[in-house]
């Protein structure tokens, strides 16, 4: 218990190290409780009581330039989550869909797609209907890149798309067994410093529990971020889904795993937003995952659960609830377009 209570108190003073945080990820959930106190209280003392509530919806839709197709077979996904995204193929159909969504009063759009097999999502071909569309309307552009070239980034400078959605991966056993990639831990930072270069809106994302469901290297992506002078306004993190049909097993990651993650970067990244994003294990867990989220600090949850919503304002009476029809990663410049066209999510109204 001493010991515990020396970890605290490095805490509470902000003298803690790298080796400290390694100590707070192998605590035992009973011993967690006061870094749970402490991350809140850190929350609220940067951003006060509010709770931001994203619910993309059909005005901020997914979308697959590659359909289901994928070069990658990642173990994770193998591209089940392209099913879910809405496939376009080439860039008349691009420029119609999203015109269409800004006519009927749209947010923006996640521009996503499978990999080739270097990493990439071949963006480059759309870009220039891109530009087009964020000339003529005020659509929010997120785009997932994977392992871009200079040419797309200085690309996506060019057409001002507004966020680049990139997985933060310092886990050479990741990139080689569950994604499948023949790439290192240097293609990651070179497509960061090159992202840089052209002053892109980089969101990082981090997914716990992807080795196979337990916490693996989560701590290096954290410190890969403070390290490389990215200092973002907000990172989104999102947890593992066990996949059913991969011949590896997976586990659901913890709860508790979860916080401990999302707590580092609060205490690592004080003034950073946190979020967690829509990629996460649902079912019994799901509530859980969400409290334990909200308890380590988070200050944007995409599509939380009702129940869980409830809990919070037991918990903590002053939180305020802000909803916003969008994805989790917009910066912070468009909530109030983001916060006007939320008023039909009366499914959330507690």
């Amino acid at each position: 218990m001493n010991e515990i209570r020396a970890l605290l108190e490095k805490f509470e003073i902000g003298t803690q190290t790298w080796f400290d945080y390694e100590e707070l990820i192998n605590l035992e959930p009973k011993d967690f409780e006061p870094f749970y106190k402490l991350a809140y209280n850190l929350k609220t003392q940067n951003f006060g009581n509010e709770l931001k509530i994203y619910t993309p919806n059909k005005r901020f839709p997914a979308i697959s330039i590659t359909g289901t197709g994928c070069a990658l077979h990642c173990e994770h996904c193998n591209k089940k989550y392209l099913h879910g995204m809405i496939p376009i193929l080439n860039n008349n159909d691009l420029e119609a869909f999203l015109m269409d969504l800004a006519n009927k009063d749209g947010v923006g759009a996640l521009i996503s797609g499978g990999c080739l097999p270097d990493g990439s999502v071949p963006l480059l071909g759309f870009l220039d209907t891109i530009k087009k569309i964020k000339k003529k309307t005020n659509l929010i552009i997120n785009v997932h890149t994977g392992l871009l070239s200079e040419e797309t980034a200085r690309k996506l400078a060019e057409v001002g798309v507004d966020i680049v959605s990139f997985d933060i991966n310092m886990d050479e056993e990741i990139i080689h067994e569950i994604y499948h990639l023949d790439k290192d831990l240097d293609d990651y930072k070179r497509a960061i410093e090159i992202m840089k270069k052209y002053k892109l809106n980089i969101v990082p994302h981090i997914c716990i529990g992807l080795h196979y469901g337990k916490l693996h290297k989560e701590l290096e992506s954290i410190k890969f971020i403070k390290e490389s002078g990215l200092n973002p306004s907000l990172i989104v993190l999102i947890a593992l889904i066990p996949p059913k049909n991969s011949k590896t097993k997976f586990i659901s990651p913890r709860p508790i795993d979860i916080a401990k993650v999302i707590s580092i970067i609060r205490f690592i990244f004080p003034r950073s937003e946190t979020s967690l994003g829509c990629m996460r294990p649902r079912g019994a867990v799901k509530v859980e995952i969400e409290k334990s989220a909200i308890r380590a600090g988070i200050t944007r949850i995409e599509i939380p659960s009702k129940k869980t919503l409830k809990w919070i304002k037991v918990e903590d009476s002053d939180v305020n609830f802000n909803f916003l029809s969008a994805c989790c990663a917009i910066p912070k410049e468009f909530e109030i377009f983001a916060r006007s066209k939320a008023s039909d999510l009366k499914s959330y109204q507690i």
